[in-house]
C-alpha cells in the first residue's frame, strides 16, 4: 500500500439538545406547574491512536466525521439522552493541526491515547428551572448550543529510533533491507524510495530498535524541492541519525564532502533541532574500493569535514561492517533510553501519595 502521511478532515461535534417547555397535566391536578426537562449534551469527537493502523489513506475517502446530537428534553422533567461521542482511529504518531489557524492541537504517540478535537454542544434547560414565586407558569427554555466544527490537518510522523539520511542512491534502502525485514524498492538508479519505510532490527532477546528509511534529500528540500520537505519531518522524532554516503560514486559530479555539506544545510534549513541531533557518518559501498584507497578517502573525508562523531565503513550489498554498526547502535540507544528514563523518573513527584484507585 502506498504510504499516505497527510490528510485533511472535517470534524463536527453534536449539537446540544433543546430544553422543553411543558406543564404537568394530570387528573385532579389542574395546576401542576412546569415540568419541562433538559436536553442532552452533544457528542464530542475524539481521535484515538491505534497501533494497527500505519497510514492515513482511509481519510482520503471519508473526510467528514460527525458525532451524535443530544436529544431534546421532554415533559415530566425527563432529560434528553446525551449524544454518543465519536471515536476516530488514527495511526500512532499522528500530529493534529487546526487547518484554519495552523495551531497544533496535539500528538498521539502511544496506542490507545485519545485527543479531544471537537467538543459537543451544551444542553438547553427546560422551563422547570425558570419557576419562581413570581413566575408560576414559565414558558422560557433554552436551546442547546452548537457543537464545535473544525477543519483538521493530520500528519503521520514515523516513530523510529534511528533515521537514515543521505543523497539519492546512497544505499539507504539496501541497508534497511539488509538489517531488517523491510523490503523497500532497490535499484541502480536514484529516487527508488518514494515513501518512508520502517524496519525493526533485532539483535537478540529484548534487543531491538526501529529504523526509518526516507526518500533521498536533494538541494532545496527544506524549501519544498523533491520529496525532502514532505519527509524530513519523519526524522524529527528519531533519537539518532545515520548519514549514509556513497564512498565510491560512479558519477562524481558532486564530491562526497559537498554531498554531506548540502544535506547539513537542508537540516539547518528545516529546523535547528533536527540539525543538532546526534549523527553518525556511514561510508557505504566500501566493497568497490581497495582497502588502501578506502582508507585514504576516509581520512581525507574526515579531515575535510573536521568530523568529530563516529565513522563506519560498510557494504550494504555484501553485509561487511553492518554487524558492528548494528551492535554499536544498540549499545548507544540503550544508553539514550536509560538517560531518558532517569530524566522522566527525576521529574516524578516522589512526595506525592500513591492512590491505588487513581
Amino acid at each position: 500500500m502506498k504510504f499516505v502521511d497527510e490528510a485533511r478532515i472535517k470534524v463536527i461535534a453534536g449539537d446540544g439538545g433543546n430544553g422543553c417547555a411543558s406543564f404537568r397535566r394530570e387528573k385532579y391536578i389542574p395546576k401542576g406547574g412546569p415540568d419541562g426537562g433538559d436536553g442532552g449534551h452533544g457528542g464530542s469527537v475524539f481521535l484515538v491512536a491505534d497501533s494497527g493502523l500505519n497510514t492515513l489513506v482511509d481519510f482520503r475517502t471519508q473526510r467528514t466525521h460527525k458525532a451524535e446530537r443530544g436529544q431534546n428534553g421532554m415533559g415530566r422533567e425527563r432529560t434528553g439522552r446525551k449524544g454518543q461521542d465519536l471515536y476516530v482511529r488514527v495511526p500512532v504518531g499522528t500530529r493534529i493541526m487546526d487547518e484554519m489557524t495552523s495551531e497544533m492541537i496535539g500528538e498521539l504517540l502511544e496506542h490507545g491515547e485519545q485527543l479531544l478535537v471537537a467538543r459537543g454542544g451544551e444542553r438547553g434547560i427546560g422551563n422547570v428551572h425558570f419557576k419562581s414565586s413570581t413566575n408560576r407558569t414559565p414558558r422560557q427554555f433554552t436551546h442547546g448550543t452548537e457543537g464545535e466544527r473544525r477543519e483538521l490537518l493530520l500528519e503521520l510522523i514515523l516513530l523510529a529510533d534511528v533515521g537514515l539520511l543521505g543523497m539519492p542512491n546512497a544505499g539507504k534502502s539496501s541497508l534497511i533491507s539488509r538489517i531488517s525485514s523491510a523490503r523497500p524498492k532497490v535499484a541502480e538508479y536514484p529516487f527508488t524510495t518514494l515513501y518512508p519505510h520502517l524496519g525493526v532490527v533485532s539483535l537478540g532477546r529484548d534487543q531491538s530498535f526501529v529504523v526509518a528509511d526516507i526518500p533521498g534529500v536533494i538541494e532545496g528540500a527544506a524549501k519544498g524541492a523533491g520529496l525532502g520537505l514532505q519527509f524530513l519531518k519523519h526524522l524529527s522524532r528519531t533519537r539518532l541519525l545515520l548519514h549514509l554516503v556513497d564512498i565510491a560514486p560512479m558519477d562524481a559530479v558532486i564530491h562526497p564532502v559537498e554531498q554531506i555539506r548540502q544535506i547539513e544545510r537542508e537540516l539547518f534549513g528545516f529546523s535547528s533541532e533536527l540539525a543538532d541531533k546526534e549523527r553518525w557518518l556511514v561510508l557505504n559501498k566500501i566493497d568497490l574500493l581497495p582497502e588502501d584507497e578506502y582508507q585514504s578517502r576516509r581520512q581525507s573525508l574526515i579531515q575535510a569535514l573536521d568530523w568529530q562523531g563516529p565513522v563506519y565503513g560498510i557494504s550494504a550489498a555484501t553485509g561487511e561492517g553492518i554487524g558492528q554498526l548494528s551492535a554499536d547502535l544498540m549499545q548507544r540507544l540503550e544508553a539514550i533510553w536509560r538517560e531518558e528514563w532517569v530524566e522522566t523518573d527525576s521529574d516524578t513527584d516522589t512526595d506525592a501519595t500513591w492512590d491505588p484507585l487513581g
